[in-house]
């Protein structure tokens, strides 16, 4: 027997790495896998187009676009507002599922005219419809906390946000038959707010066939590479830069890659002015090639903040896949990195993120010290292609479904 499988996500595939890989995870296995995903923004859209036709899953768009379904998008946006507008005025959190994600209404309709043997959300603009169409076709479901969602935003309790997201996690998460989450402090959290339900850590990793070597050569400028979705502010990167300009007469490269727009590249430019070190743009990618992407540079950055909480107990895949690439870590001192960092013996420097003496220090270690930086660029390949890769955690997930259904 084949069983079905329907993944949910407020997001898109090629924004979110997890669930792709558990997509993918569960069509190499046997599963007759089934995909329902909302619209982000464009250029998601045409990594997705690229992504989707060569895969073994199928993928199916709920809540319109602006482009194919513009009709049915304009009417998720304005029922988004409706449901903000009530939520903020009273204060009930009633409609607190349709004010969280524009496409949350949507993804319930879409969930519930597929009949699976096992409903898996992601984004917590799906828990509400993978926990409402499993009730109603009397099968199992899990979701996976890639965040701490409460606090993603903010640590004020009293917040709109804040309200929403722990209305809904309050009333969905108990229904669950399990959760899995994407660190270890982020599951002892979940796991005091709700000790019933079972939870599994799935590190943030992936697929050790993705990765090359990191390059080994040196021209003597040290190159520094952070990656997300979007180049912004308050992601540490400015941290980075001011070190940089603090040894303005010591060339670096700082590569920022993902969706900036002018005024964040003239903002991160401008701050650099005057020191010997460049920064370097580059427009997001597909996901699968970010991983060779990552190999050309020297050092991998994960800036994280203390700040709000989720950020603090998160493991991004930045960090994972600076591993896997083969690249030292430079890591900001959050308890979770700092975790991370210690427990897998990962090679790098943690620093201080409350300023910029202990970044610089560990800039200047690597450019003094060539042969270390080679050695801990070989030492994080191995561990990678070793221990970190999803290779390891696909076990444990393919495990928890097995077990679920």
């Amino acid at each position: 027997m084949k069983y079905k499988v329907l993944l949910v996500s407020a997001g898109q595939p090629s924004l979110n790495p997890r669930l792709v890989k558990e997509a993918d995870t569960l069509a190499d296995n046997g599963y007759d896998v089934t995909v329902i995903y909302a619209y982000w923004n464009a250029w998601g859209t045409q990594l997705d187009d690229d992504l989707i036709p060569s895969k073994k899953w199928t993928a199916l768009r709920a809540g319109g676009d602006p482009i194919h379904r513009p009709g049915t998008y304009f009417l998720s946006r304005i029922l988004f507002k409706l449901a903000n507008a009530f939520t903020r005025i009273t204060g009930l959190m009633s409609f607190a599922p349709a004010a969280i994600s524009r496409s949350s209404i949507f993804l319930q309709y879409e969930a519930a005219r597929h009949k699976a043997d096992i409903y898996i959300g992601h984004n917590l603009g799906a828990l509400p419809a993978v926990v409402k169409a499993a009730k109603k076709y009397g099968k199992p479901c899990g979701f996976d906390a890639e965040d701490f969602h409460r606090n993603e935003v903010t640590d004020d309790s009293r917040s709109l946000d804040a309200r929403m997201k722990t209305a809904i996690e309050d009333k969905y998460i108990p229904q669950l038959n399990y959760l899995s989450v994407s660190s270890p402090l982020i599951g002892n959290v979940y796991q005091q707010l709700y000790p019933q339900i079972k939870q599994q850590v799935l590190l943030n990793a992936f697929p050790k066939n993705r990765f090359i070597k990191a390059d080994e050569t040196s021209t003597g400028i040290l190159k520094l590479f952070w990656f997300s979705q979007t180049v912004g502010p308050n992601r540490g990167i400015e941290q980075i830069i001011n070190a940089l300009q603090y040894l303005k007469d010591n060339a670096f490269e700082l590569h920022l890659l993902g969706d900036a727009d002018a005024t964040i590249r003239d903002a991160f430019t401008s701050r650099i002015h005057g020191a010997k070190s460049i920064v370097h743009f580059y427009p997001p990618i597909p996901p699968d090639d970010i991983f060779k992407f990552a190999s050309q540079f020297d050092i991998g950055i994960a800036s994280e903040n203390h700040t709000p909480l989720n950020r603090d107990i998160c493991l991004t895949n930045k960090i994972f896949t600076y591993v896997q690439a083969g690249l030292p870590v430079l890591a900001s001192n959050t308890t979770a990195q700092l975790h991370f960092m210690q427990q897998y013996a990962v090679a790098g420097k943690t620093y201080n993120s409350n300023g910029i003496g202990s970044i610089a220090e560990a800039l200047s270690y690597y450019q003094n010290n060539p042969e270390a930086l080679i050695k801990d660029k070989r030492h994080n390949y191995v561990l990678g292609q070793s221990e970190l890769n999803w290779d390891t955690e696909e076990q444990q997930f393919l495990s928890l479904v097995n077990q679920t259904i």
